[in-house]
């Protein structure tokens, strides 16, 4: 498929209306809308550096990927204080940015949406309704290759703060991420609610359970002189799934929108 700068900054706008992303889930299942990304993609080629400094900050970066400017039309909370969202990223009405964040393009931030001081989210991952992304978290995009599934944050989940999820990880609606927890496609994940890791989907991705609430935990090494000394490796633990105290802790307060 030739893609022309045209067609590029069309589907920029299209990213950016909410009309096209580069994943939904269709019949219960995420899948990726490889075009989507194959046009992000051809944006780097097609454009050349360019000078985008403001006043004493030196900025150089692709012609084709500016900062995305926004309106109060738009319903999005920025506050000030030096948060900068890339062309191509959509923010529907009632997400919020604290300051200092960073949304590349391609990504989806969902209505409702809280994304703290520190965050950045990468290019393509999506991030549905009503979460909280705590301060200082990363949740990594995938943008190559294209065909690859993004990482996923489904709606009404909550992201504690200096967690880092990543490599098309995909947590499931209502899920309770704790703060310091990382994911990557590497990572085991372990539920003690039925003593068992958790599967991983056809596609090897690490799937965080709808409602789980997971903390960072270890698990000994078995074999040679490291399990001679007592030395465990990281592991994420599911401690339990979605209660009513659960749900008291992590609310989040209509006053701060």
């Amino acid at each position: 498929m030739e893609i022309t700068l045209e067609k590029f900054l069309q589907t920029l706008d299209q990213l950016e209306k909410g009309e096209v992303r580069v994943a939904e889930k269709i019949d219960g299942k995420w899948v990726v809308n490889k075009w989507v990304k194959e046009v992000i993609l051809a944006g780097f080629k097609l454009g050349a550096v360019k000078d985008m400094s403001q006043g004493q900050f030196s900025f150089f970066d692709k012609e084709t990927f500016p900062v995305r400017q926004f309106s109060a039309a738009d319903g999005v909370r920025i506050v000030p204080g030096g948060s900068s969202i890339r062309r191509g990223a959509y923010l529907a009405p009632g997400a919020i940015v604290m300051p200092p964040a960073y949304i590349n393009a391609g990504a989806y931030v969902g209505e409702g949406t809280m994304v703290d001081s520190h965050v950045t989210i990468g290019s393509c991952a999506q991030v549905g309704r009503h979460i909280h992304i705590s301060a200082s978290t990363q949740i990594g995009g995938v943008l190559e290759p294209a065909g690859a599934m993004p990482t996923i944050i489904e709606d009404n989940a909550f992201i504690g703060g200096n967690c880092g999820i990543y490599e098309g990880t995909i947590v499931q609606e209502g899920a309770v991420i704790g703060s310091g927890v990382i994911i990557t496609s590497a990572t085991p994940l372990f539920d003690t609610t039925t003593g068992d890791f958790v599967p991983r989907n056809e596609d090897g991705r690490v799937v965080v359970p709808r409602g789980a609430v997971v903390v960072s935990g270890s698990r000994p090494i078995r074999k040679g002189p490291a399990a001679e000394l007592g030395v465990s490796l990281y592991c994420p633990v599911i401690v339990k799934y979605r209660d009513e105290k659960t749900d008291g802790s992590v609310r989040l307060e209509d006053v701060l929108r």
